[in-house]
Protein backbone atom coordinates (compact mmCIF):
# COMPACT_ATOMS: atom_id res chain seq x y z
CA UNK A 1 0.00 0.00 0.00
CA UNK A 2 2.94 2.52 0.36
CA UNK A 3 4.35 1.79 -2.97
CA UNK A 4 0.93 2.57 -3.97
CA UNK A 5 0.48 5.59 -2.01
CA UNK A 6 3.97 7.21 -2.99
CA UNK A 7 3.62 5.81 -6.99
CA UNK A 8 0.17 8.52 -6.29
CA UNK A 9 1.61 11.29 -4.91
CA UNK A 10 4.51 11.35 -7.63
CA UNK A 11 2.44 11.27 -9.83
CA UNK A 12 0.12 13.95 -8.80
CA UNK A 13 3.48 16.23 -8.80
CA UNK A 14 4.63 15.67 -12.04
CA UNK A 15 0.92 15.07 -13.61
CA UNK A 16 1.72 17.87 -16.25
CA UNK A 17 4.00 15.39 -17.84
CA UNK A 18 1.65 12.69 -18.46
CA UNK A 19 -1.59 14.60 -19.09
CA UNK A 20 -2.07 17.56 -21.15
CA UNK A 21 -4.58 20.02 -19.65
CA UNK A 22 -5.01 22.28 -22.97
CA UNK A 23 -6.51 18.88 -24.80
CA UNK A 24 -7.80 17.12 -21.34
CA UNK A 25 -6.14 13.91 -22.79
CA UNK A 26 -3.64 11.39 -21.82
CA UNK A 27 -0.12 12.49 -23.53
CA UNK A 28 1.94 9.66 -25.84
CA UNK A 29 4.49 8.28 -24.19
CA UNK A 30 7.43 9.87 -26.48
CA UNK A 31 5.70 13.50 -25.61
CA UNK A 32 6.36 12.19 -21.78
CA UNK A 33 9.79 11.68 -22.77
CA UNK A 34 10.42 14.71 -24.50
CA UNK A 35 9.20 16.83 -21.25
CA UNK A 36 10.99 15.16 -19.00
CA UNK A 37 14.15 15.85 -21.20
CA UNK A 38 13.54 19.05 -21.06
CA UNK A 39 12.85 18.75 -17.10
CA UNK A 40 16.18 17.09 -16.74
CA UNK A 41 18.11 19.59 -19.14
CA UNK A 42 17.15 22.72 -16.84
CA UNK A 43 17.90 20.97 -13.37
CA UNK A 44 21.29 19.20 -14.34
CA UNK A 45 22.27 21.66 -17.11
CA UNK A 46 21.22 25.00 -16.23
CA UNK A 47 20.98 24.60 -12.44
CA UNK A 48 23.47 22.16 -12.00
CA UNK A 49 25.53 24.41 -14.13
CA UNK A 50 25.17 27.55 -12.04
CA UNK A 51 25.68 26.28 -8.31
CA UNK A 52 29.15 24.07 -10.21
CA UNK A 53 30.27 27.55 -11.59
CA UNK A 54 29.23 29.09 -7.87
CA UNK A 55 31.45 26.21 -6.54
CA UNK A 56 34.16 26.37 -8.21
CA UNK A 57 34.37 30.49 -7.62
CA UNK A 58 33.92 29.89 -3.58
CA UNK A 59 36.31 26.60 -3.73
CA UNK A 60 39.41 27.63 -5.08
CA UNK A 61 40.05 30.43 -2.60
CA UNK A 62 38.50 28.89 0.27
CA UNK A 63 40.80 25.64 0.43
CA UNK A 64 43.55 27.53 -0.81
CA UNK A 65 43.28 29.31 2.09
CA UNK A 66 42.70 25.94 4.59
CA UNK A 67 39.08 26.86 5.28
CA UNK A 68 37.21 23.98 3.28
CA UNK A 69 34.88 24.11 6.47
CA UNK A 70 33.60 27.53 5.37
CA UNK A 71 33.06 26.27 1.85
CA UNK A 72 30.74 23.34 2.71
CA UNK A 73 28.81 26.18 4.81
CA UNK A 74 27.94 28.34 2.30
CA UNK A 75 27.48 25.32 -0.34
CA UNK A 76 25.16 23.37 2.32
CA UNK A 77 23.43 26.68 3.53
CA UNK A 78 22.19 27.29 -0.20
CA UNK A 79 21.49 23.69 -0.61
CA UNK A 80 19.20 23.85 2.64
CA UNK A 81 17.21 26.98 1.59
CA UNK A 82 16.83 26.08 -2.39
CA UNK A 83 15.40 22.77 -1.04
CA UNK A 84 13.26 23.89 1.54
CA UNK A 85 11.56 26.59 -0.31
CA UNK A 86 11.11 24.60 -3.25
CA UNK A 87 9.36 21.68 -1.27
CA UNK A 88 7.56 23.87 1.03
CA UNK A 89 4.27 24.01 -1.04
CA UNK A 90 4.22 20.93 -2.12
CA UNK A 91 4.75 19.94 1.74
CA UNK A 92 1.52 22.36 2.30
CA UNK A 93 -0.79 20.85 -0.69
CA UNK A 94 0.37 17.62 -0.57
CA UNK A 95 1.38 16.48 3.21
CA UNK A 96 -1.09 18.55 4.94
CA UNK A 97 -4.36 20.06 2.88
CA UNK A 98 -4.44 17.78 -0.29
CA UNK A 99 -8.08 16.75 -1.72
CA UNK A 100 -8.11 13.61 -1.17
CA UNK A 101 -7.66 13.83 2.39
CA UNK A 102 -11.04 12.84 3.69
CA UNK A 103 -11.21 9.66 0.74
CA UNK A 104 -7.99 8.29 2.37
CA UNK A 105 -8.67 8.66 6.03
CA UNK A 106 -12.07 6.75 5.36
CA UNK A 107 -10.28 4.17 3.49
CA UNK A 108 -8.76 1.49 5.40
CA UNK A 109 -5.59 2.66 5.24
CA UNK A 110 -3.25 3.24 8.91
CA UNK A 111 -2.69 7.35 8.98
CA UNK A 112 0.70 5.89 9.25
CA UNK A 113 0.82 4.54 6.03
CA UNK A 114 -0.48 7.56 4.50
CA UNK A 115 1.56 9.89 6.76
CA UNK A 116 4.73 7.74 5.79
CA UNK A 117 3.82 8.50 1.67
CA UNK A 118 3.47 11.87 1.69
CA UNK A 119 6.92 12.68 3.62
CA UNK A 120 8.78 10.15 1.40
CA UNK A 121 7.17 12.71 -1.39
CA UNK A 122 8.18 15.58 0.26
CA UNK A 123 11.84 13.97 1.47
CA UNK A 124 12.29 13.22 -2.69
CA UNK A 125 11.28 16.22 -3.83
CA UNK A 126 13.64 18.03 -0.87
CA UNK A 127 16.44 15.84 -2.56
CA UNK A 128 15.97 16.51 -6.05
CA UNK A 129 16.25 20.69 -5.25
CA UNK A 130 18.99 20.64 -2.40
CA UNK A 131 21.23 17.40 -5.01
CA UNK A 132 21.09 20.49 -7.39
CA UNK A 133 23.55 22.22 -5.48
CA UNK A 134 25.59 19.60 -3.29
CA UNK A 135 26.15 17.26 -5.81
CA UNK A 136 28.57 19.90 -7.75
CA UNK A 137 29.40 21.15 -4.02
CA UNK A 138 30.95 17.36 -3.24
CA UNK A 139 32.36 16.81 -6.98
CA UNK A 140 34.06 20.74 -7.65
CA UNK A 141 35.68 19.56 -3.80
CA UNK A 142 37.11 15.78 -4.51
CA UNK A 143 38.44 17.47 -7.44
CA UNK A 144 39.97 20.29 -6.28
CA UNK A 145 41.15 19.19 -2.51
CA UNK A 146 41.36 15.72 -3.23
CA UNK A 147 38.99 12.51 -2.46
CA UNK A 148 39.90 10.40 0.34
CA UNK A 149 37.97 7.70 1.73
CA UNK A 150 37.68 9.94 4.94
CA UNK A 151 36.10 12.65 3.02
CA UNK A 152 33.49 10.58 0.44
CA UNK A 153 32.41 8.69 3.35
CA UNK A 154 32.00 11.76 5.27
CA UNK A 155 30.82 14.32 2.39
CA UNK A 156 27.65 11.64 2.32
CA UNK A 157 26.65 11.80 5.41
CA UNK A 158 26.70 15.36 5.10
CA UNK A 159 24.62 15.09 1.85
CA UNK A 160 22.06 13.21 3.79
CA UNK A 161 22.20 15.27 7.05
CA UNK A 162 21.14 18.52 4.30
CA UNK A 163 18.10 16.62 2.86
CA UNK A 164 16.66 15.64 6.25
CA UNK A 165 17.42 19.20 7.48
CA UNK A 166 15.87 20.35 4.27
CA UNK A 167 12.53 17.63 5.55
CA UNK A 168 12.15 18.82 8.69
CA UNK A 169 12.14 22.67 7.39
CA UNK A 170 9.81 21.68 4.68
CA UNK A 171 7.61 20.47 7.65
CA UNK A 172 7.90 23.06 9.75
CA UNK A 173 7.30 25.58 6.87
CA UNK A 174 4.36 23.84 5.50
CA UNK A 175 2.63 23.66 8.86
CA UNK A 176 2.96 27.25 9.19
CA UNK A 177 1.60 28.05 5.64
CA UNK A 178 -1.40 25.41 6.31
CA UNK A 179 -2.25 27.19 9.48
CA UNK A 180 -2.65 30.57 7.88
CA UNK A 181 -3.79 29.64 4.56
CA UNK A 182 -6.82 28.20 7.09
CA UNK A 183 -6.79 31.51 8.76
CA UNK A 184 -7.51 33.50 5.27
CA UNK A 185 -10.73 34.55 3.65
CA UNK A 186 -9.14 35.71 0.25
CA UNK A 187 -5.81 34.04 -0.11
CA UNK A 188 -5.07 36.17 -3.44
CA UNK A 189 -3.31 39.04 -2.56
CA UNK A 190 -1.05 37.12 -0.11
CA UNK A 191 0.23 34.52 -2.78
CA UNK A 192 0.81 37.46 -5.29
CA UNK A 193 2.82 39.35 -2.37
CA UNK A 194 4.81 35.93 -1.50
CA UNK A 195 5.41 35.19 -5.18
CA UNK A 196 6.59 38.69 -6.04
CA UNK A 197 8.56 38.91 -3.07
CA UNK A 198 10.30 35.32 -4.00
CA UNK A 199 11.03 36.85 -7.73
CA UNK A 200 12.66 40.25 -6.19
CA UNK A 201 14.56 38.38 -3.64
CA UNK A 202 15.71 36.07 -6.51
CA UNK A 203 16.87 38.76 -8.78
CA UNK A 204 18.59 40.69 -5.99
CA UNK A 205 20.57 37.78 -5.15
CA UNK A 206 21.36 36.73 -8.29
CA UNK A 207 22.86 40.43 -9.11
CA UNK A 208 24.69 40.17 -5.93
CA UNK A 209 25.98 37.05 -5.90
CA UNK A 210 29.50 37.43 -7.75
CA UNK A 211 29.95 41.02 -5.47
CA UNK A 212 29.37 38.39 -2.37
CA UNK A 213 31.23 35.48 -3.39
CA UNK A 214 34.61 38.23 -4.45
CA UNK A 215 34.17 40.14 -0.73
CA UNK A 216 34.03 36.70 0.84
CA UNK A 217 37.03 35.23 -1.26
CA UNK A 218 39.11 37.88 0.37
CA UNK A 219 38.09 37.97 3.74
CA UNK A 220 37.41 34.37 4.40
CA UNK A 221 39.80 34.74 7.62
CA UNK A 222 37.96 37.55 8.90
CA UNK A 223 34.49 35.97 8.17
CA UNK A 224 36.32 32.46 9.37
CA UNK A 225 37.01 33.83 12.58
CA UNK A 226 33.53 35.72 13.23
CA UNK A 227 32.14 32.47 12.82
CA UNK A 228 34.35 29.94 14.80
CA UNK A 229 33.70 32.48 17.74
CA UNK A 230 30.14 33.16 17.23
CA UNK A 231 28.53 30.12 15.65
CA UNK A 232 30.77 27.29 16.97
CA UNK A 233 28.15 24.90 15.45
CA UNK A 234 28.27 26.02 11.86
CA UNK A 235 32.09 25.21 12.01
CA UNK A 236 31.47 21.85 13.36
CA UNK A 237 28.87 21.44 10.40
CA UNK A 238 31.82 22.47 7.88
CA UNK A 239 34.05 20.35 9.44
CA UNK A 240 32.00 17.32 8.37
CA UNK A 241 32.92 17.85 4.67
CA UNK A 242 36.48 18.13 5.42
CA UNK A 243 36.39 14.44 6.75
CA UNK A 244 36.42 15.21 10.74
CA UNK A 245 34.57 12.05 12.23
CA UNK A 246 33.07 13.49 15.28
CA UNK A 247 31.99 16.09 13.58
CA UNK A 248 29.76 13.42 11.75
CA UNK A 249 29.03 11.70 14.65
CA UNK A 250 27.50 14.60 16.32
CA UNK A 251 25.64 15.94 13.84
CA UNK A 252 24.19 12.66 12.77
CA UNK A 253 22.65 11.98 16.05
CA UNK A 254 21.33 15.64 16.50
CA UNK A 255 19.29 15.16 12.78
CA UNK A 256 18.19 12.32 13.96
CA UNK A 257 16.93 13.08 17.10
CA UNK A 258 15.26 16.25 15.18
CA UNK A 259 14.09 13.91 12.63
CA UNK A 260 12.00 11.73 15.25
CA UNK A 261 11.17 14.88 17.32
CA UNK A 262 9.11 15.59 14.08
CA UNK A 263 7.63 12.57 13.37
CA UNK A 264 6.39 12.53 16.58
CA UNK A 265 4.51 16.18 16.82
CA UNK A 266 3.56 15.28 12.94
CA UNK A 267 1.77 12.21 13.70
CA UNK A 268 -0.21 13.52 16.91
CA UNK A 269 -1.26 16.41 15.19
CA UNK A 270 -1.83 15.29 11.33
CA UNK A 271 -5.48 14.38 11.74
CA UNK A 272 -6.71 17.47 13.18
CA UNK A 273 -5.07 19.54 10.07
CA UNK A 274 -5.70 17.25 7.59
CA UNK A 275 -9.58 17.24 8.65
CA UNK A 276 -9.69 21.01 9.08
CA UNK A 277 -11.73 23.57 7.16
CA UNK A 278 -11.29 27.03 6.37
CA UNK A 279 -12.62 29.38 9.33
CA UNK A 280 -16.01 30.96 8.65
CA UNK A 281 -16.61 34.21 10.20
CA UNK A 282 -19.77 34.39 11.96
CA UNK A 283 -22.21 37.39 10.11
CA UNK A 284 -25.20 38.98 11.05
CA UNK A 285 -27.53 40.36 8.53
CA UNK A 286 -28.17 43.89 8.68
CA UNK A 287 -30.16 45.46 6.15
CA UNK A 288 -28.72 48.04 3.80
CA UNK A 289 -29.98 49.79 1.03
CA UNK A 290 -27.68 48.61 -2.47
CA UNK A 291 -27.09 51.25 -5.18
CA UNK A 292 -28.23 50.02 -8.29
CA UNK A 293 -25.91 49.78 -11.08
CA UNK A 294 -26.13 49.93 -15.06
CA UNK A 295 -25.20 46.78 -16.73
CA UNK A 296 -22.25 48.32 -17.55
CA UNK A 297 -21.21 48.74 -14.09
CA UNK A 298 -22.51 45.44 -12.74
CA UNK A 299 -19.94 43.57 -15.60
CA UNK A 300 -17.23 45.91 -14.72
CA UNK A 301 -17.23 44.78 -11.21
CA UNK A 302 -17.83 41.12 -12.14
CA UNK A 303 -14.26 41.72 -14.35
CA UNK A 304 -12.43 43.36 -11.53
CA UNK A 305 -14.16 40.55 -9.11
CA UNK A 306 -12.07 38.00 -11.38
CA UNK A 307 -8.96 39.62 -11.78
CA UNK A 308 -8.51 40.16 -7.72
CA UNK A 309 -9.57 36.76 -6.20
CA UNK A 310 -6.99 34.91 -9.15
CA UNK A 311 -3.69 35.04 -8.36
CA UNK A 312 -2.87 33.14 -11.71
CA UNK A 313 -4.64 36.33 -13.10
CA UNK A 314 -2.97 39.25 -11.26
CA UNK A 315 0.76 37.53 -11.83
CA UNK A 316 0.67 36.75 -15.08
CA UNK A 317 -1.35 39.39 -16.70
CA UNK A 318 -0.98 42.58 -14.17
CA UNK A 319 2.23 42.84 -13.75
CA UNK A 320 2.27 46.26 -14.80
CA UNK A 321 0.42 47.47 -11.93
CA UNK A 322 3.62 46.89 -10.08
CA UNK A 323 6.01 47.45 -12.31
CA UNK A 324 4.99 51.34 -13.33
CA UNK A 325 4.80 53.00 -9.89
CA UNK A 326 8.43 51.21 -9.18
CA UNK A 327 9.68 53.23 -12.26
CA UNK A 328 7.79 56.29 -10.96
CA UNK A 329 9.58 56.19 -7.85
CA UNK A 330 12.94 54.99 -9.35
CA UNK A 331 12.72 57.95 -11.57
CA UNK A 332 12.23 60.39 -8.76
CA UNK A 333 15.51 59.15 -7.12
CA UNK A 334 17.89 58.52 -10.13
CA UNK A 335 15.77 60.49 -13.26
CA UNK A 336 17.54 63.07 -13.43
CA UNK A 337 20.82 61.32 -13.92
CA UNK A 338 19.61 59.15 -15.78
CA UNK A 339 17.95 61.13 -18.46
CA UNK A 340 21.32 63.10 -18.33
CA UNK A 341 23.51 59.58 -18.91
CA UNK A 342 21.17 58.45 -21.93
CA UNK A 343 21.63 61.81 -23.35
CA UNK A 344 25.64 62.29 -23.19
CA UNK A 345 25.95 58.51 -24.89
CA UNK A 346 23.75 59.64 -27.64
CA UNK A 347 25.91 63.03 -28.18
CA UNK A 348 23.84 65.23 -25.73
CA UNK A 349 20.37 64.73 -27.30
CA UNK A 350 17.95 64.98 -24.87
CA UNK A 351 14.89 64.11 -27.36
CA UNK A 352 16.70 60.92 -27.60
CA UNK A 353 16.39 60.42 -23.83
CA UNK A 354 13.08 61.85 -23.88
CA UNK A 355 11.79 59.45 -26.31
CA UNK A 356 13.22 56.16 -24.83
CA UNK A 357 11.38 57.32 -21.54
CA UNK A 358 8.05 57.73 -23.07
CA UNK A 359 8.95 54.26 -24.77
CA UNK A 360 9.59 52.71 -21.59
CA UNK A 361 6.74 53.74 -20.16
CA UNK A 362 4.58 52.31 -23.08
CA UNK A 363 6.39 49.36 -23.14
CA UNK A 364 5.66 48.54 -19.23
CA UNK A 365 2.12 49.37 -19.78
CA UNK A 366 2.00 46.28 -21.98
CA UNK A 367 3.01 43.73 -18.97
CA UNK A 368 -1.04 44.76 -18.27
CA UNK A 369 -2.83 42.52 -20.66
CA UNK A 370 -5.84 41.70 -18.96
CA UNK A 371 -8.12 41.78 -21.79
CA UNK A 372 -6.56 39.16 -23.74
CA UNK A 373 -7.25 36.40 -22.12
CA UNK A 374 -10.71 37.38 -20.68
CA UNK A 375 -13.34 36.07 -23.43
CA UNK A 376 -11.57 33.05 -23.15
CA UNK A 377 -11.95 32.63 -19.07
CA UNK A 378 -15.82 32.63 -19.72
CA UNK A 379 -14.59 29.36 -20.75
CA UNK A 380 -17.99 26.89 -20.79
CA UNK A 381 -19.90 29.54 -18.60
CA UNK A 382 -19.89 31.98 -22.17
CA UNK A 383 -23.88 31.23 -22.31
CA UNK A 384 -24.22 32.97 -18.88
CA UNK A 385 -23.45 36.60 -20.36
CA UNK A 386 -24.93 35.69 -24.25
CA UNK A 387 -27.88 34.44 -22.50
CA UNK A 388 -28.33 38.18 -19.88
CA UNK A 389 -31.15 40.86 -21.58
CA UNK A 390 -27.63 43.12 -22.54
CA UNK A 391 -25.90 43.82 -25.44
CA UNK A 392 -22.80 41.95 -26.13
CA UNK A 393 -20.79 44.69 -26.54
CA UNK A 394 -21.17 45.53 -23.47
CA UNK A 395 -19.62 42.18 -22.25
CA UNK A 396 -16.69 43.69 -24.49
CA UNK A 397 -16.51 46.99 -23.41
CA UNK A 398 -16.01 46.34 -19.63
CA UNK A 399 -13.44 43.42 -20.25
CA UNK A 400 -11.63 46.18 -21.89
CA UNK A 401 -12.41 49.07 -19.59
CA UNK A 402 -11.01 46.87 -16.99
CA UNK A 403 -7.35 46.94 -18.56
CA UNK A 404 -7.69 50.63 -19.57
CA UNK A 405 -7.97 51.33 -15.82
CA UNK A 406 -6.22 49.38 -14.10
CA UNK A 407 -3.19 50.07 -16.29
CA UNK A 408 -4.22 54.07 -16.88
CA UNK A 409 -3.92 54.45 -12.75
CA UNK A 410 -0.19 53.84 -12.37
CA UNK A 411 1.15 54.86 -15.73
CA UNK A 412 -0.30 58.29 -14.76
CA UNK A 413 2.04 58.12 -11.76
CA UNK A 414 4.49 57.18 -13.82
CA UNK A 415 3.93 59.95 -16.01
CA UNK A 416 3.72 62.84 -13.13
CA UNK A 417 7.09 61.86 -11.46
CA UNK A 418 9.36 61.70 -15.08
CA UNK A 419 7.55 65.32 -15.20
CA UNK A 420 8.92 66.40 -12.44
CA UNK A 421 12.78 65.27 -13.37
CA UNK A 422 12.33 66.12 -16.93
CA UNK A 423 13.11 69.27 -18.35
CA UNK A 424 10.90 69.96 -21.18
CA UNK A 425 8.59 71.92 -23.25
CA UNK A 426 4.67 72.54 -21.52
CA UNK A 427 4.27 70.59 -24.94
CA UNK A 428 6.59 68.05 -24.88
CA UNK A 429 5.19 66.93 -20.83
CA UNK A 430 1.34 67.40 -22.22
CA UNK A 431 2.38 64.73 -25.07
CA UNK A 432 4.64 62.90 -22.43
CA UNK A 433 1.57 62.15 -20.87
CA UNK A 434 -1.20 62.13 -23.47
CA UNK A 435 0.77 59.72 -25.62
CA UNK A 436 0.83 56.78 -23.31
CA UNK A 437 -2.55 56.94 -22.14
CA UNK A 438 -3.47 56.81 -25.37
CA UNK A 439 -1.40 53.75 -26.58
CA UNK A 440 -2.65 52.17 -22.92
CA UNK A 441 -6.45 52.48 -24.29
CA UNK A 442 -5.58 50.71 -28.20
CA UNK A 443 -3.31 47.81 -25.82
CA UNK A 444 -6.39 47.14 -23.84
CA UNK A 445 -8.89 47.59 -27.31
CA UNK A 446 -6.16 45.42 -29.35
CA UNK A 447 -5.88 42.94 -26.75
CA UNK A 448 -9.84 42.38 -26.12
CA UNK A 449 -9.27 42.01 -30.63
CA UNK A 450 -7.01 39.30 -30.26
CA UNK A 451 -9.28 37.50 -27.64
CA UNK A 452 -11.86 37.50 -29.52
CA UNK A 453 -10.32 36.14 -32.63
CA UNK A 454 -8.34 33.59 -31.20
CA UNK A 455 -10.40 31.88 -27.67
CA UNK A 456 -10.17 29.35 -26.12
CA UNK A 457 -13.48 28.54 -24.75
CA UNK A 458 -12.42 24.67 -22.91
CA UNK A 459 -9.79 24.49 -21.23
CA UNK A 460 -9.00 22.37 -17.18
CA UNK A 461 -6.89 24.79 -15.12
CA UNK A 462 -7.09 28.66 -16.15
CA UNK A 463 -3.68 28.90 -16.36
CA UNK A 464 -4.07 27.82 -19.93
CA UNK A 465 -5.92 30.81 -21.33
CA UNK A 466 -4.58 33.66 -18.77
CA UNK A 467 -0.41 31.85 -19.88
CA UNK A 468 -0.63 29.71 -22.80
CA UNK A 469 -3.20 30.90 -24.96
CA UNK A 470 -2.14 32.23 -28.33
CA UNK A 471 -4.32 35.44 -27.72
CA UNK A 472 -2.14 36.40 -24.94
CA UNK A 473 0.98 35.85 -26.67
CA UNK A 474 0.36 37.85 -29.62
CA UNK A 475 -1.35 40.52 -27.34
CA UNK A 476 2.13 40.73 -25.38
CA UNK A 477 4.74 40.67 -27.61
CA UNK A 478 2.72 42.55 -30.64
CA UNK A 479 2.59 45.00 -27.55
CA UNK A 480 6.33 45.44 -27.28
CA UNK A 481 6.56 45.15 -31.58
CA UNK A 482 4.14 48.28 -31.69
CA UNK A 483 6.49 50.07 -29.47
CA UNK A 484 9.48 49.29 -31.23
CA UNK A 485 7.20 50.67 -34.20
CA UNK A 486 7.35 53.77 -32.49
CA UNK A 487 10.45 54.50 -31.07
CA UNK A 488 13.01 53.07 -33.72
CA UNK A 489 12.12 55.52 -36.73
CA UNK A 490 12.66 58.63 -34.78
CA UNK A 491 16.42 57.34 -34.36
CA UNK A 492 16.45 57.12 -37.86
CA UNK A 493 14.54 59.88 -39.86
CA UNK A 494 11.98 60.99 -37.00
CA UNK A 495 14.38 63.54 -35.62
CA UNK A 496 14.57 65.44 -38.71
CA UNK A 497 10.84 66.85 -37.67
CA UNK A 498 11.76 67.01 -34.49
CA UNK A 499 10.48 65.66 -30.89
CA UNK A 500 6.89 67.15 -31.01
CA UNK A 501 5.60 66.59 -34.33
CA UNK A 502 6.65 63.28 -34.18
CA UNK A 503 4.83 62.61 -30.75
CA UNK A 504 2.02 64.34 -31.92
CA UNK A 505 1.70 61.64 -34.96
CA UNK A 506 1.90 59.17 -33.21
CA UNK A 507 -0.59 60.65 -30.74
CA UNK A 508 -2.95 60.47 -33.65
CA UNK A 509 -1.85 56.88 -35.43
CA UNK A 510 -2.44 55.48 -32.02
CA UNK A 511 -6.14 57.27 -31.40
CA UNK A 512 -7.10 56.58 -35.03
CA UNK A 513 -6.29 52.56 -35.10
CA UNK A 514 -8.10 52.72 -31.14
CA UNK A 515 -11.38 54.56 -32.23
CA UNK A 516 -11.06 51.30 -35.56
CA UNK A 517 -10.61 49.11 -32.76
CA UNK A 518 -13.70 50.09 -30.89
CA UNK A 519 -16.01 50.34 -34.14
CA UNK A 520 -14.39 46.43 -34.71
CA UNK A 521 -15.30 45.07 -31.37
CA UNK A 522 -18.96 47.09 -31.54
CA UNK A 523 -20.14 45.71 -34.59
CA UNK A 524 -17.98 42.46 -35.84
CA UNK A 525 -16.71 41.63 -32.25
CA UNK A 526 -19.76 41.90 -30.63
CA UNK A 527 -21.42 39.28 -33.39
CA UNK A 528 -18.20 37.31 -33.17
CA UNK A 529 -18.54 36.95 -29.53
CA UNK A 530 -22.32 35.87 -29.53
CA UNK A 531 -21.03 33.29 -31.48
CA UNK A 532 -18.81 31.75 -28.89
Amino acid sequence: MLKVLLKKQMAEVFRSYFYNRKTNKARSKANSIVLFILFAFLMIVVLGGTFTAIALGVCFGLTAASMGWLYFVLMSGMAIVLGAFGSVFNTYSGLYLPKDNDLLLSMPISVRTIIISRLLNVYLLGTMYSGVVMLPTLIVYWIIAGATVANIICDIILFLIVTVIVLILSCLLGWVVAKISLKLKNKSFIVVLIALGCIGGYYFVYFKAQVWIRELVANAAVYGANIKDSAYGLYLFGRIGEGDPLATAIFTVATAILLALTLFVLSRGFVKIATSTASVGKTQYREKKVKAKSAFGALLTKEFARFTSSPNYMLNNGLGILLLPVLGIFLLIKGTDIMTAVGTAFGGRADFAALLLCAVLMLLSTMNDMAAPSVSLEGKSVWIPQSLPIEPQTVLKAKTAMQVILTAIPILFAVVCAEIVWQATVAEKLLLCLLPLVFTVFSALFGSFIGIRHPIMEWTTEIIPLKQSGAVTIALFGGWGFVALFAVPYFLIGQLIGLTPYLIVWTVIYTVASALLYHWLNTKGAKAFSRL
